[in-house]
């Protein structure tokens, strides 16, 4: 069990405070798939998109495990699961990179505005026919002088719609080379560069999702991310952040729907007596505890493991594995506790629901997360 000292239980009770406000509405918006800009900004305002960096770009300069402690508070207050889906794909997708691979003039001129939300990040990876498949990429990215050229498209863009810059990842090298793919950041109205419509999906509507085209995109060789062939080594250390910053998100959501389920199961009454006195109903809500409590623990001991420089693959697949599939399997027992209530709108479990399913997909697929720990245990 981590002790957390004044200063980041500040940080959390900031973020948690700000949770109910950047969650009013948050039913309406997701029938209607809005993106608040209202509640972004007041996420700017926080300065809590500057948490994992330095204090020279104007961020907080906190770790890892304390960026993750801060955002579990914000998921465990907000209720607009996909704004903080958006939050944590521009902090992870397009901050993370620059801080650690960036060169001085990419920090300088980008890291700022990152930091604190004036520029909203997204980055480019998957393709329309390659999926999780990174390695049969098809976008390209030819050097022309000064410049790159780039071509090719890319499909489940977060935050694509609303996004100022895209890290964008091409392939640079031979077909299938580890050393194939480069990341370059490339700003919104390059010539070349066209963003898609919006995309309507099943949950987090409030995270706006788009295509991306580049049709010679020429995009300067000083917006190289790292160098030329670092784009694997720089996705997996981007991955690896995005999944514990998002999924820290999701335990958040977990513990606070355990909490309601908790005092739904004690104040409701059927039949003369609390629903919780029940074993079919009490029986759920000790699942929904050991896997709230099972994803705590793969999530903190895997950020403190990858935090002391020690290998956290295999355990990063598990905790993503854990906490996608705890999320989905917590929000259908609330629905069915709540019952018909939990089937409605207005309480805003369906959406969870919906939402956890995606947690399934992105990031790597539950099939791709046990394909890779079987490969990593030598099977």
């Amino acid at each position: 069990m981590t002790a957390w000292n004044d200063e980041q239980r500040e940080l959390r009770a900031a973020a948690e405070r700000l949770g109910p406000v950047l969650g009013e509405g948050h039913v309406e918006r997701d029938a209607g798939g809005e993106f608040s800009a209202g509640a972004w900004k007041l996420l700017r305002e926080t300065g809590l998109l500057g948490l994992p960096f330095g204090t020279e770009w104007g961020g907080l300069d906190q770790s890892l495990p304390t960026t993750m402690y801060v955002l579990e508070g914000l998921g465990n207050a907000c209720r607009d699961g996909g704004l903080c889906f958006s939050a944590s794909t521009h902090m992870v997708s397009t901050g993370i990179p620059l801080q650690r691979f960036g060169s001085a003039e990419l920090k300088r001129r980008f890291l700022p505005r990152v930091c604190d939300g004036s520029l909203i990040g997204a980055h480019a990876i998957t393709e329309p026919e390659g999926g999780s498949d990174v390695m049969s990429m098809r976008t390209t990215a030819v050097r022309d002088g000064d410049e790159y050229v780039l071509n090719g498209g890319k499909a489940f863009v977060t935050n694509g719609p609303v996004a100022d810059v895209f890290v964008v990842y091409a392939r640079t090298g031979r077909k299938g080379s580890p050393a194939a793919l480069t990341a370059f950041l490339v700003e919104r109205g390059t010539p070349g560069l066209s963003v898609g419509r919006p995309i309507a999906k099943m949950g987090l509507r409030t995270s706006p999702l788009s295509e991306l085209f580049l049709d010679d995109c020429r995009v300067p060789a000083a917006n190289v991310v790292g160098s030329p062939g670092a784009g694997f080594l720089i996705l997996d250390h981007v991955m690896k952040w995005e999944i514990l910053c998002s999924f820290v998100i999701n335990l958040g959501e977990m513990q606070h729907r355990l909490e309601r389920c908790v005092e739904y199961a004690r104040t409701r009454t059927q039949f003369g007596q609390p629903i919780g006195s029940y074993q079919s109903v009490a029986n759920k809500i000790v699942e929904m505890t050991m896997a709230v409590e099972t994803s705590r623990k793969w999530l903190y001991d895997t950020a403190h493991k990858l935090h002391s420089g020690k290998n956290a693959t295999v355990d990063i697949a598990i905790s993503k594995l854990v906490v996608s599939e705890s999320n989905v399997s917590t929000a259908l027992a609330a629905v069915q506790i709540f019952g018909g209530y939990g089937y409605t709108a207005e309480y805003g479990l369906e959406k969870d629901l919906r939402n956890a399913v995606a947690g399934t997909i992105y990031s790597g697929t539950s099939e791709i997360q046990r394909q890779r720990i079987a490969t990593m245990i030598g099977l």
